[in-house]
């Protein structure tokens, strides 16, 4: 079943323009409509197994009241959405606003609970020029291929709940970090969870401290293509010789992230931008791959931190983002994170869930 979770600001051109989007792309009898968080609420009993589709249309400013309440209500139900799988849809007046709105409500719901396939958010601009590649691709509008771009999350979304969850003895879980052992709060977090993960995770760690590690400097599309094609990057190194192999072979991937000024370390933002060439060539292999998080900050701003990664990775690079794919913590003092209250019982249980998700049905 396709539970279509309408988050709408009346009156706006915005709320129009997806309505006429969704009547082409879901006919009447092939979902049930579910009107705001209240509504949402009243059904949280149907909901494992199903899809969600969330769509929010946002007036001037980005202004929606009734998605504040929406995030309000998966925020204090950290449970509502297990066993959902998910999609959203973001609808703006202007230029801005409709990413910030996506992967903050991408982030929310996964930690409700809710499995999001790769390439989860569709976000149509007051200009809909952000559709002007893929338009030139289909050799249509950019009205048309939105319409596209919802039609086909809303047919992953399904296929993933359906699609039977690949059988393997073991899971190849590549580990990478760029922190120093000696005084990271993060990697000490990632030492903990791994103490809980058994024989059937085999384990691949690489530092991406190790080594000289050049940043993407923006080659041409074609030249990004013809190395991608060979599994390589104009500008070779570590990437290429030791985590592009790991990233291929890999089931799961776990990216063991401090805050560095709200924002993801540099050599992990390299990571990030240098993983475009492999993508470009190997994105369907990217379609079946999980990405796991551990976020340590010392004041706050995790939650800024865990949503770039699940931005990067699942938006752009089309990794699946499992559920409650981020263990966010705070700690500022070298080796403080073992005084956080609990953060044994939450560690154990984030091993869990990165071997459970190997072994289980995507949606169950």
């Amino acid at each position: 079943m396709v539970y279509l979770i309408r988050i709408t600001c009346e009156g706006s051109a915005s709320a129009a323009r997806l309505d006429g989007v969704l009547k082409r792309v879901l006919p009447p009898g092939e979902y049930v409509e579910i009107t705001g968080p209240e509504g949402l609420l009243t059904i949280k009993d149907k909901l494992r197994g199903q899809v969600c589709i969330f769509t929010v249309s946002l007036g001037p400013g980005g202004m929606n009241e009734e998605y504040r309440r929406l995030i309000a209500a998966l925020y204090t139900s950290p449970q509502l959405l297990e066993g959902v799988c998910g999609g959203i849809v973001i609808d703006g007046p202007d230029e801005l606003f409709t990413k910030k709105i996506g992967r903050e409500l991408l982030f929310i719901a996964n930690r409700a609970g809710c499995l999001f396939p790769g390439k989860p958010l569709v976000e149509a601009t007051g200009s809909l020029r952000n559709f002007n590649v893929q338009a030139r691709l289909l050799q249509s509008s950019p009205a048309e291929a939105y319409k596209t771009a919802v039609e086909q999350l809303v047919g992953k979304a399904v296929a993933l709940t359906r699609k039977p969850r690949e059988k393997f003895d073991k899971q190849h879980l590549l580990v990478l970090h760029a922190s120093s052992r000696a005084t990271s709060n993060t990697l000490l977090l990632w030492k903990i969870v791994r103490s809980h993960l058994s024989r059937r995770t085999e384990i691949e760690e690489i530092s991406l401290r190790n080594g000289e590690l050049v940043d993407c400097r923006g080659c041409s599309y074609e030249t990004c293509l013809h190395f991608g094609e060979k599994g390589d990057c104009f500008y070779g190194g570590l990437i290429v010789d030791e985590v592009y192999p790991a990233v291929k072979k890999c089931h799961a991937l776990l990216l063991i992230c401090p805050n560095y000024n709200d924002a993801v370390g540099a050599n992990m933002t390299a990571f990030f931008n240098r993983l475009t060439a492999l993508f470009r060539t190997d994105f369907k292999e990217f379609a079946s791959k999980r990405v796991y998080a551990l976020v340590v900050s010392g004041y706050s701003g995790g939650d800024i931190v865990a949503e770039q990664i699940a931005d990067t990775m699942s938006c752009n690079k089309n990794f699946i983002l499992p559920p409650h794919f981020a263990l966010v913590e705070t700690a500022n003092e070298p080796r403080s994170i073992l005084a956080c209250p609990g953060i044994k019982e939450r560690a154990a249980a984030m091993a869990v869930r990165i071997e459970g998700d190997f072994s289980e049905p995507a949606c169950n």
